[in-house]
């Protein structure tokens, strides 16, 4: 289905398990957990089917972001940190949803921040999947040449200071499956709507400049932090600054999965699963 968040402005939503359930003579209200997908340009697809597991202790609610996949397009120049994670309010707001628990994955985990430090008295809990609070080029380097040698070091440069369908083509080539540790579902990209030209502007407008820890010091509501000790793209190591950035009482967890890359329930999906239950309930 489709939410219309501001004039124009449609999110595609699709929404797992009951909200209410039985219980005895009640009705009881599960919390929300609302996943935020990465990218930027891809979409809510890679989080399936994973996270439909979880429908006992919530209501799963995926939504691709503004401009992305399945929801309305927009121009370029809106995909913003900003719009976006204010777009997290206006679809809890359309849905009803009060005190979300809010996963951001990888790009999503960037709009997690901002939507905590813009909003830090909405969400409920925060899972902070994969992610950076800044560009790190080096450390993303030295981790592609780490594990795919000089040319897949050298492919990362390029792409990422550079981005364009040729640098694209061979960071595609070699980087994109060191992500992980394990062979994706061969039918996930047949799933995915990826759109390129959101990701290369990101790469080119707010990434070489973004530092998102400054707004964590307000963070108001637990927070877990996950990171893939094997994962180049974003590194374990901007996970442990950004728990750093972090109050200290709302530090729930810091979470680091060995042999685990980009996205822990994808190389481990049996521990990510104990962490997540852990934290969800």
């Amino acid at each position: 289905m489709h939410i219309e968040i501001q004039p124009g402005v449609r999110l595609f939503v699709d929404i797992e398990g009951l909200g209410l359930v039985p219980d005895g003579p009640l009705l009881r209200e599960k919390p929300t957990l609302l996943l935020i997908h990465g990218g930027p340009g891809f979409d809510h697809t890679g989080f399936r089917p994973f996270f439909s597991r979880f429908t006992d202790l919530c209501q799963v609610v995926y939504f691709d972001q503004r401009g992305h996949g399945r929801s309305s397009a927009r121009p370029l120049g809106e995909c913003r940190l900003d719009t976006l994670a204010d777009d997290l309010v206006r679809l809890c707001d359309g849905l009803g949803i009060v005190k979300p628990i809010v996963l951001g994955q990888s790009f999503g985990g960037f709009v997690a921040q901002r939507y905590l430090a813009r909003h830090p008295a909405h969400p409920g809990k925060v899972v902070l999947s994969s992610t950076s609070h800044h560009f790190g080029l080096a450390r993303k380097l030295q981790h592609f040449g780490r594990l795919g040698g000089p040319q897949a070091a050298a492919a990362a440069q390029a792409f990422w200071q550079g981005p364009d369908p040729d640098t694209w083509a061979a960071y595609e080539q070699h980087c994109r499956h060191l992500y992980n540790t394990r062979p994706k579902n061969p039918d996930a990209r047949a799933w995915m709507r990826f759109d390129r030209e959101i990701l290369f502007e990101h790469i080119r407008t707010e990434l070489p400049v973004m530092d998102l820890r400054p707004g964590l010091a307000g963070v108001q509501c637990p927070v877990l932090v996950m990171a893939g000790e094997e994962d180049p793209v974003t590194p374990p190591e901007d996970a442990a600054e950004i728990v750093a950035a972090l109050p200290p009482q709302w530090r729930a967890g810091f979470e680091r999965f060995p042999g685990v890359g980009h996205g822990a329930w994808r190389d481990d999906p049996e521990a990510a699963e104990r962490v997540l239950r852990a934290f969800l309930s």
